[in-house]
């Protein structure tokens, strides 16, 4: 039925996601931006919603008159007869509300035409049932379907805008985080879409629709009917609320714990080498501890919502039956309204119907919450500006000589905190320098300003007399080659590896590369070489 610094494990940018206030109504919106494309889907599943809608609310309505039409005048005699002042068949016929069939209403149907009747709507319940389960699997794979083609275009998007950020926020933000934007984020929104939301549409629409048939048939009754609908409202908000909190950590702490592991796996060399396999281990199990306990805390909140608003729905059932029973007995009008078995029977079950989709809403709302935490987080990623971006009317640069100068060059990583002050100094072409000095003096920082890696706070760096920040970023760097300190491999061959840069080179040329750098002779001794 029913850590310190600017790559700690708490960078910069999660402790404003943490601060920043939350719109819901934002997030949705944003999110249905990207089903634009796919509306035709949308227009499909939205119908399919309607008529499985339809079947539900129409059931009961048939098995109250199938008990009004066809049940009724004989439960009258062989039930009520035998208890002092009675309804007499007579009566209990016209107390009737029977529409289905005006014979039967008229009480001038014989055994065997009750029983075709009755067999007549069992055939059409049973045709009810089966629209709505067809009707409500196209639904489910309609949205599904739509649902994937969007978690494709916003994980795209995301890995776009990933390649679009500076570097100077890959030095805030643990890579491990930034995945978990993609996979365990976007894997929420994926689950909320293709279940939850198509749950939480029909319910609504549910809803609305079996309280307007309550309310068409007798104000007062479904008012009765409805009475613990204000209860119901009020612990399905705290729950969710509380559960939307909750989720939200969980969205976090599964976060940090991406970014620990990814660390952790990325530095095993150091680790080993400094004998630190033991601190990783209970860093690794603090923040797992963290993930855990919020997990179990929101796990607590949709496990507590789903039996209090079962017993709630118990208790509205209950209601409907003493009342409608007691009205049915006394064979009396209710508020001028003829209250009948076959109605008491229908309302039980828009009861029963109008409590199911309040406890899924419930339950599936706290599910929608989780997804809209993680949009938040996938959408506060996609907000984000990159530092270094081309001017509007940057201009291709033409082909690099090679003089390099920097002018004046202050720079910071952050605010306040000067790495470079007031630097001055030019390369010519085909001149060799060294740039020596401490740790922290600047030498790598130097590095990353001529390829704009990073944005001087003063002054300019310029190349064949040009500023940097006047011509386009791609078509600087494909001129400038970089030998960075921190060396990276992608999954693929060497050969490949060698042309990353320059994906049209040939064979020849990549060769020719790797004997220039000297680095044919190990190449040569791979497995494979």
């Amino acid at each position: 039925m029913f850590g310190g610094g600017r790559g700690g494990p708490h960078g910069s940018m999660l402790q404003r996601e943490t601060s920043k206030p939350r719109n819901v109504s934002e997030t949705l919106w944003r999110l249905g931006g990207y089903f634009k494309p796919f509306w035709p889907m949308l227009l499909l599943a939205v119908a399919l919603i309607v008529i499985s809608t339809w079947a539900q609310v129409t059931s009961p309505e048939l098995l109250g008159q199938a008990v009004d039409c066809y049940l009724s005048p004989t439960q009258a005699a062989s039930s009520f007869g035998n208890f002092p002042g009675a309804p007499t068949q007579t009566t209990q016929q016209a107390a009737s509300t029977c529409w289905y069939d005006p014979a039967a209403a008229a009480g001038a149907l014989s055994n065997d035409a009750r029983l075709a009747g009755l067999g007549g709507i069992v055939l059409r319940l049973l045709g009810l049932y089966a629209l709505g389960a067809v009707a409500t699997g196209l639904t489910f794979y309609s949205m599904s379907w739509a649902g994937q083609h969007v978690l494709r275009s916003l994980r795209v998007a995301v890995f776009n805008h990933l390649h679009r950020l500076s570097l100077g926020y890959y030095a805030e933000n643990e890579a491990g985080n930034l995945m978990s934007r993609i996979t365990n984020d976007s894997d929420t929104i994926q689950q909320a879409i293709s279940f939850a939301l198509v749950q939480v549409a029909s319910g609504a629409l549910l809803l609305v629709w079996i309280a307007y048939n309550m309310l068409s048939m007798s104000v007062p009754f479904a008012l009765i009917s409805l009475a613990m609908v204000p209860f119901m409202w009020f612990a399905t908000k705290w729950f969710s609320d509380q559960a939307r909190k909750a989720f939200r950590k969980t969205r976090t702490a599964i976060g940090d714990v991406n970014a620990e592991l990814q660390q952790s796996i990325a530095g095993v060399r150091e680790v080993q080498a400094f004998s630190r396999e033991q601190e990783n281990i209970d860093n690794f199990r603090n923040v797992n501890a963290a993930n855990r306990d919020a997990n179990i805390r929101a796990v607590a909140f949709t496990a507590a919502l789903a039996p209090t608003l079962q017993a709630m729905g118990y208790a509205a059932m209950a209601l409907v039956a003493g009342v409608g029973g007691f009205l049915v007995l006394r064979n009396q009008p209710f508020f001028g309204v003829t209250i009948s078995l076959g109605l008491v029977i229908t309302f039980i079950a828009y009861v029963q119907r109008f409590n199911q989709p309040i406890q899924q809403l419930a339950v599936l709302w706290t599910n929608i919450q989780s997804a809209v935490a993680g949009g938040e987080r996938i959408f506060g990623l996609l907000d984000v500006v990159p530092d270094v971006q081309d001017k509007p009317n940057a201009q291709d640069m033409q082909t690099i000589k090679g003089a390099v100068e920097l002018v004046d060059a202050h720079a910071e990583y952050e605010k306040g905190v000067p790495v470079l002050r007031g630097v001055n100094f030019k390369a010519e072409p085909g001149q060799m320098i060294a740039i020596v000095g401490p740790t922290g003096a600047g030498k790598t920082t130097i590095i990353n300003l001529i390829p704009r890696f990073y944005d001087v706070t003063g002054g300019a760096v310029k190349i064949d007399g040009v500023d940097v920040r006047d011509v386009t970023k791609a078509n600087r760097r494909k001129q400038i080659g970089i030998v960075l300190q921190d060396r990276f491999l992608f999954s693929d061959t060497v050969m490949n590896n060698i042309r990353f840069g320059r994906p049209e080179a040939t064979d020849e040329e990549v060769i020719a590369a790797a004997q220039l750098a000297r680095a044919d002779t190990f190449m040569e001794r791979m497995p494979d070489g």
